[in-house]
């Protein structure tokens, strides 16, 4: 079964296919400084740590204290969280998962 995503196409169909066959965290690090600007890692990492402290019921307010997150940031993260395709629940559930091993 599929997920029928609104940006599917067939660059992010590569770009997915790619990230699927690093196998571990130097890679990840390797790929994403080749690909994305520090800045674009930067504000994707704040947006899942701020998902995660989001899904453990934090404060907007310590959230913008711990993150330097705007308010913004956090009420379009908590939105995806709420009505989103699930994706940080999925990475959380397996985190979690991985943790309890």
């Amino acid at each position: 079964m599929s997920y029928d995503s609104r940006i599917k196409s067939p660059d992010t169909e590569l770009l997915f296919e790619a990230i699927m066959h690093l196998q571990n965290k130097d890679e990840c690090y390797r790929f994403f400084e080749d690909l994305c600007t520090i800045k674009e890692i930067q504000t994707m990492a704040q947006r899942i740590r701020v998902a995660k402290l989001l899904a453990n019921k934090v404060s907007y307010q310590i959230i913008m204290d711990e993150t330097g997150a705007s308010t913004t940031t956090i009420g379009r993260v908590n939105k995806s969280l709420i009505y989103g395709a699930d994706g940080y629940h999925i990475v959380f559930d397996r985190m979690k998962q991985k943790e309890s091993r």
